[in-house]
């Protein structure tokens, strides 16, 4: 590249050289004004231009000469008008130009090479782009991988909170690599590879950060996705590469961001082919654990699909840990919570445990994310701390969306929400193996226009079928609730609430073996996402007959839920009333309010003038409903909301 620049530099200056020379040499021979006025009067001249100061002088014989006139003195003029006079009839021709307004030599030169410049410059940009495609043609099996050194980490295992276990697990990861002789005296082996197992925000590529701070040695990072490309063996060689610079390096660490890109379980070809994929997968389980079994390198992973890795790049040799990083429980809720507000100005009245109790099944991304939010509304507020107030605002933020009060409503729909809330609040007042509730609010929030949050008041990691059956019979109550109010009528408010009970109730009848008619068995097999929480397909196993078992329990698990649901709110009907009334006043009632509301009554507080709704039909099934009931159908399901 730099010869072609060159080059390119040479020919312009010759070129620039061989203008400059031709600008300098005369066209014309040059002669004193003295002798250019001599030979006009010697009848030699035909034709004189003048410009500015230079005469041409056109002699008989056809050649040129050029002189220059001085300022100020028409000597020259007046020789000519003089020999015009004696000669009228073979007069010099005489003319006056504009004087030529060019640049001189220096411009004439640089605007004579403006075309070469561009020319020039055009072959430049081709070369370089032409360099280039070659460059990357012949990078394409070099590794992608970043390459760190931690003398100056800025993530320490001290910034990494919640996973204690996983700390220590990779804590002695770290260990191995700085202090060797504490562990090769005793006979232990050095971990060829740490796997980090877990949901999505429990702090995998976080702890890994921690690893290349606190480590002290060279840290390759890379994503599986980098491997694989368009062309055949550029993954595997990428592979090599990267390997041979971690042996370069070592002792190193190589950490590989989402391995399920890559690690997937082969075999998945289809017509025997050969997939580019599994070659990369190849080389990867070589340089894990191949004949070269004496490299200092560890490699370290993260992913939260272990499901679909192949057992091969599990093993004991290549990935000698698992380590599962699952959401933190309140001890390790309130440590991520320390952790993130480290450097904020926060208020003597922010209670961090009980944020850290009121946010369970949150993650450390999770709760990273409630601390800014805290941050941004009370910048957004012009305050100078940040309150409890903000904490929670932005814990109901990120776990129920925005509120939407700009949403307009009509006063009738804005009644049914306050019944359809109010139902589900009561319900879980009132049945025993519920969840308390936390708020109860008709202000519309992301999709849902009210909300009631029950909140559970330890963590819990079991479910009785109890549980389940009052669950379902609190997620029926505002449907139940609406039910009151309009007389026998529905909405479709409760499509959702629906759906969960449905699918609860299913849970219950063919995973738990909660069923007495069909008991301990499993129906149907699902593949799921384990860390995703969301199933893929589910394969049926069973027969029609024992399907219908199925729907019959499955409607009878929701139908005596519906009923209890029914029992709850109409033996407290009053109670029901008055908390409408109160959710339309105050549009939002906290745990405390809502617990006073019910034990004592109206408490003096502004109430609204709300008007009971219709009187309930008696009995506890609502009238119709069987009719609109096919045998082995399930219950009647809501329309669902358009």
């Amino acid at each position: 590249m730099k010869n072609g620049i060159l080059t390119l530099l040479l020919v312009v200056m010759g070129v620039a050289l061989m203008y400059a020379y031709r600008a300098q040499a005369p066209a014309s021979a040059s002669v004193p004004v003295s002798q250019a006025i001599q030979e006009i009067q010697a009848g030699q001249v035909r034709k004189v231009s003048l410009a500015g100061n230079k005469a041409t002088l056109e002699l008989n014989d056809n050649t040129k000469q050029l002189t220059t006139v001085p300022d100020k003195d028409d000597i020259f003029q007046k020789a000519i008008g003089d020999y015009n006079t004696a000669n009228p009839t073979r007069g010099v021709q005489f003319t006056v130009e504009e004087p030529n307004q060019s640049f001189g030599i220096i411009g004439s030169v640089l605007l004579s090479l403006l075309p070469v410049v561009l020319i020039g410059g055009f072959f430049i940009y081709m070369m370089r782009q032409a360099q280039g495609t070659n460059n990357q043609a012949l990078s394409f099996g070099k590794s992608r991988a970043r390459m760190f050194i931690g003398n100056k980490p800025t993530v320490t295992f001290d910034d990494v909170a919640g996973v204690e276990e996983a700390k220590q697990e990779l804590t002695e990861v770290v260990e191995f690599l700085k202090y060797p002789e504490k562990f090769s005296t005793l006979g232990a082996r050095i971990p060829r590879g740490v796997l980090l197992v877990g949901p999505p925000g429990t702090g995998k590529t976080m702890l890994a950060r921690a690893v290349a701070g606190e480590a002290g040695v060279p840290f390759f990072s890379i994503s599986g996705s980098e491997f694989v490309e368009m062309f055949v063996g550029v993954g595997a060689s990428r592979v090599r590469d990267l390997f041979d610079q971690a042996k370069r390096n070592a002792p190193c660490i190589v950490f590989i961001d989402e391995i399920d890109a890559v690690g997937r379980q082969r075999g998945a070809g289809l017509g025997g082919s050969h997939d580019e994929r599994e070659q990369t997968l190849n080389q990867i389980l070589v340089e894990m654990d191949g004949f070269d079994t004496g490299t200092n390198v560890i490699v370290l992973a993260s992913t939260n699909r272990p499901d679909v890795l192949d057992p091969a790049l599990l093993r004991p040799g290549r990935f000698d840990r698992q380590v599962v990083l699952d959401r933190p429980d309140i001890k390790g809720r309130k440590a991520v919570l320390d952790v993130h507000v480290r450097g904020k100005p926060l208020d003597k009245t922010v209670d961090l445990l009980r944020i850290a109790k009121i946010s369970p099944g949150f993650s450390g991304a999770d709760l990273a994310n409630v601390v800014n939010e805290a941050a941004i509304l009370a910048a957004r507020r012009n305050k100078k701390l940040i309150g409890m107030l903000d904490f929670e605002e932005a814990l109901e933020k990120v776990s129920l969306g925005p509120e939407r009060r700009s949403r307009v409503i009509t006063e009738k729909e804005k009644v049914i929400v306050a019944y359809h809330e109010g139902g589900h609040a009561l319900c879980f007042k009132l049945l025993k193996n519920t969840n308390p509730v936390h708020k109860i609010s008709i202000v519309s929030r992301g999709m849902a226009m009210g909300v009631t949050w029950s909140l559970p008041q330890e963590d819990r990691y079991f479910r009785t079928k109890k549980e389940f059956e009052d669950d379902i019979a609190a997620a029926l109550g505002g449907w139940t609730a609406e039910q009151l109010h309009l007389g026998g009528d529905v909405t479709t408010g409760a499509s959702n609430d629906i759906e969960k009970a449905s699918e609860m109730a299913r849970q219950m009848v063919t995973k738990y073996g909660m069923s007495e008619k069909l008991g301990p068995l499993q129906y149907g097999k699902t593949d799921e996402l384990i860390f995703l929480g969301r199933q893929i397909q589910e394969e049926r196993n069973y027969s029609e007959d024992v399907a219908k078992l199925i729907d019959a329990e499955v409607h009878a698990i929701v139908d005596r839920a519906r009923r209890r649901a029914y029992e709850v709110l109409t033996q407290n009907r009053d109670k029901l009333d008055l908390l409408v009334q109160r959710l339309l006043a105050e549009e939002t009632l906290s745990s405390e309010e809502f617990e006073k509301l019910f034990n004592d009554g109206d408490t003096g507080l502004p109430v609204a003038a709300a008007t009971p709704g219709p009187t309930p039909p008696t009995g506890g099934v609502v009238a119709g409903d069987e009719k609109r009931r096919e045998p082995g159908k399930g219950p009647a399901t809501a329309p669902t909301p358009a």
